[in-house]
């Protein structure tokens, strides 16, 4: 049976937002045209506009919007810097609404989350979107439980992802939920995605995040990621640097929103956790990571993405 896709845009779409979901849909598609069985996807573009101009100047032909009585698989409604003008289209907001009643699952790509929201479809439930966006949504929004972290978030039929590049992300977790994780990891190596991420992974690299205006501690964070297996203490951090224990403890927490505990853990989760990705065994991994006894990964592991390391790797490993 093909399942129908319909890919929602608007005036001043991201491309991205439209364009990264639709190619891992197609790429299925190719891969089972190659393998001679047929294709999984009817993958639409719709849109009340024809063509819509996306937020970069790139036109796109879509098709009108369906309708929303009509049986649909998937409607994934994208985002951009147009969102609030298209939530303060009533007809187009009805639509959506109506056409989700019909959907097997809806699904948001970045700031789309606001759409999904202004239709009534996220009230109680757990949700994601572009970083940059967060604290308006929250503000707009408080009676969605919007979580900052994840790249994307599934709550039953109804999945959100975070900015931009994280809606291949969801579409990978989609055609994973449809095909299996075979053809999930397949379609991610095909189009060169360094790993099919899990959703509960931050929306930035641990030292991405630790990054300072100043860029004080950049040397640091790179020293330790040199050293995860060796005692990082506070007194060693701190004579790392030439200041008393009081004083770095005080200006590292100023500078990153981290104390240097939590970002050598978050340092040693990431690094952790892309060493897994490539089968390297647990026990090798809480070794050459610093983190002692195995048990200690598991606990963080369990405490950052709710997953034990042996079923991260199971599950992630190439």
């Amino acid at each position: 049976m093909t399942l129908r896709i319909e890919i929602l845009a608007f005036d001043k779409s991201q491309v991205l937002d439209i364009t990264g979901p639709l190619q891992v849909f197609a790429t299925a598609n190719d891969l089972a045209r190659i393998r001679g069985v047929p294709a999984p996807y009817e993958i639409l573009v719709v849109a009340r506009e024809q063509p819509v101009s996306t937020s970069s100047g790139m036109q796109i032909v879509t098709l009108p919007l369906p309708d929303p009585n009509e049986a649909l698989h998937t409607l994934i409604v994208s985002g951009g810097y147009g969102v609030n003008q298209a939530m303060g289209d009533a007809d187009l907001i009805t639509w959506i609404r109506a056409r989700s009643r019909r959907a097997r699952r809806t699904a948001s790509v970045c700031s789309g989350a606001f759409l999904l929201a202004t239709a009534g479809l996220l009230k109680g439930r757990r949700a994601a979107t572009h970083w940059q966006r967060a604290a308006e949504f929250a503000a707009c929004f408080p009676e969605v439980r919007l979580e900052t972290d994840p790249i994307f978030i599934r709550d039953g039929s109804i999945w959100t992802s975070a900015g931009i590049t994280a809606g291949i992300d969801l579409a990978l977790a989609l055609v994973e939920d449809d095909l299996g994780h075979e053809t999930a990891l397949a379609i991610a190596r095909q189009l060169v995605v360094f790993m099919k991420r899990p959703g509960g992974q931050a929306q930035f690299s641990a030292a991405l995040r630790l990054q300072d205006a100043g860029g004080r501690f950049d040397v640091l964070h790179a020293w330790i990621v040199e050293n995860l297996n060796r005692p990082l203490s506070l007194a060693v951090l701190a004579e790392r640097m030439a200041m008393s224990e009081r004083s770095f403890s005080r200006h590292y927490r100023q500078a990153t929103g981290r104390t240097p505990a939590r970002a050598v853990e978050d340092l040693r989760f990431e690094t952790a956790r892309r060493l897994l990705e490539q089968g390297v065994s647990v026990a090798r991994v809480a070794a050459s990571c610093g983190f002692g006894a195995e048990e200690t990964m598991r606990r963080v592991f369990l405490r950052q993405i709710r997953v034990s390391p042996k079923a991260y790797r199971e599950r992630f490993s190439e």
